[in-house]
Order: C-alpha cells, then sequence, then structure tokens
C-alpha cells in the first residue's frame, strides 16, 4: 500500500509539480473554454436564423406569394443542404477539412476550431430551437400579428422567449456535448487541456495521472454546467407561476 502511494505521488509529481507542468494544464484548459464559449455563441446564433428561416418557409409555404416566396424557398433548400451535410458527416472529418482545406493558410488553429464547432453545433441547435418554436401554440403567433406586429417581431417577442423555456434541457445537452467534444481539436495540433495531458505523457511516460486529471477537470466542467442549468431552469418555472 505504501508502494503504491508513493507511486501515485512520483507521479503527480512529474505531471503537475516538476517544472511548474500544472502551469500548461491552466493555460490547455483556457484554450478549451475558449473554444467552446465562442463556438456555442456562434452555434446559437446559427442555429436561431436556420430554425426561424425553416419555420418561416413551413408556416407560409401556402400562403406567399412572389419574391418573398422565392427566397424562402432558397433560404429552406440552403438550410436542409446544410444540416444534412453537418449532421451527415463526423464532427473530427469536418475539423479537419476546415484545418487543412478551408483555411489551410491560416494557420490559426483556435479560430479555425470555433468556427467549425461552432458551424457543426448551429445545425444541432438548428433542429433543437425548431421543435421549440413548434412547441409554441400557434394561437401566440396570431396574437402577435393581430396587435400589429409582423413576422419578424412576434417571433422575437413572444415565439422564441416562449420556445428558449420549452428547449432549455436540450441546449443544456448540446453545450455539454460541445464541450467534451472540444477535446478533438488535438488533431490540428491545438495545445488545449487534452494536447497538454498527450504532451505531459510523452514526457514522463506516465499516462494516468494526465489523462485521469483531464477527465475528471471535464466530469467537474460538466457537473457544474449541469447545476448552473438546473438553477436556471428551476427560476423560469418559478416566474411562469408569477
Amino acid at each position: 500500500m505504501q508502494e503504491l502511494w508513493s507511486r501515485l505521488q512520483d507521479s503527480f509529481d512529474q505531471a503537475f509539480i516538476v517544472d511548474d507542468r500544472w502551469m500548461l494544464y491552466v493555460k490547455g484548459f483556457t484554450v478549451t473554454v475558449r473554444v467552446a464559449f465562442f463556438a456555442l455563441i456562434l452555434g446559437i446564433c446559427i442555429g436561431i436564423i436556420i430554425a426561424v428561416i425553416r419555420t418561416a418557409h413551413d408556416s407560409q409555404r401556402k400562403s406567399a406569394h412572389g419574391a418573398g416566396h422565392v427566397l424562402l424557398n432558397i433560404g429552406d433548400k440552403f438550410c436542409r443542404f446544410y444540416l444534412t451535410v453537418i449532421r451527415g458527416t463526423p464532427m473530427m472529418v469536418q475539423l479537419l477539412i476546415m484545418y487543412f482545406i478551408v483555411f489551410a493558410s491560416s494557420r490559426n488553429a483556435i479560430v479555425t476550431a470555433t468556427l467549425a464547432f461552432g458551424i457543426n453545433s448551429g445545425a444541432y441547435v438548428a433542429e433543437i430551437v425548431r421543435s421549440g418554436i413548434q412547441s409554441v401554440d400557434s394561437g401566440q403567433m396570431e396574437a402577435g400579428r393581430s396587435l400589429g406586429l409582423n413576422y419578424r417581431q412576434t417571433m422575437t417577442k413572444i415565439i422564441i422567449p416562449q420556445a428558449i423555456r420549452n428547449i432549455l434541457p436540450a441546449l443544456g445537452n448540446e453545450m455539454i456535448t460541445l464541450l467534451k467534444d472540444t477535446s478533438l481539436v488535438t488533431v490540428i495540433g491545438l495545445k488545449d487541456i487534452t494536447k497538454t495531458a498527450l504532451n505531459i505523457q510523452g514526457i514522463t511516460y506516465q499516462a494516468f495521472m494526465p489523462l485521469v486529471s483531464v477527465a475528471c477537470v471535464y466530469l467537474l466542467c460538466v457537473l457544474l454546467l449541469s447545476k448552473l442549468l438546473e438553477r436556471l431552469e428551476r427560476r423560469m418555472r418559478a416566474s411562469d407561476r408569477r
């Protein structure tokens, strides 16, 4: 038992203490958080835009005429193509295409990873938001239009706020999935926390402490996010009762 404890202590020292290697984990974690945060913002923006376009197309398909109808058809076809391609190909392949083909001359790994994950997340957020919009009673749209609001105003002021409440758990799951998927950036050489652990493993020839520590960091982040989302849901439910 004492020998095992001594080995664990030595492994901990090699992974964190020697040469202040814990600072490398901190730097890697900041990269992970930056990519996940900005990709989430981009994914939500893309998802809302696509969800609104597809919902507008479905709701106005029979009544719309002229140039607006043509633009909605074009937008809907583009959105369907985007959703099919993004959801039908692996995230890692998309990341490699973005880094080695689309932005081959840039080599800015953080921006490339953010765009790749944001575009990927946007496809899933779009379907989540669209399901949330469809869950709102159709009478809400009619009520907004009867008050003199146009379609865009009704969506932004009445429909989408109610849809967000309905889809918050699903959005939370997408956010957690996105955070964990950022570990894939190791394939393009970005020094996130996972890449840091692999580098330290290569230096110390000890895999247990670096990799298990990174797994614990991700687990703690997921638990924290889950707790924050749970508290936010409770607040929203409480505000609905008032």
